[in-house]
């Protein structure tokens, strides 16, 4: 026979859901322009470039 559900605390519940609650590491790529680290799809913060293509003129 199955364990009724309220025989399992509250506190061990919770505990096992917390349990997937850390940071993850993050992928940072190397942009093909300036070769300065950015995020995957996103614009690089350092030249501006996108898709091969400035999309934010930088100085």
């Amino acid at each position: 026979m199955a364990n009724v559900t309220w025989r399992i605390s509250k506190r061990k519940t919770r505990s096992r859901r917390a349990a997937n609650n850390k940071l993850k590491n993050v992928n940072a790529t190397d942009c093909p322009n300036c070769h300065e680290k950015k995020l995957p799809h996103r614009i690089c913060p350092n030249c501006g470039h996108y898709d091969g293509k400035e999309r934010i003129a930088k100085d």
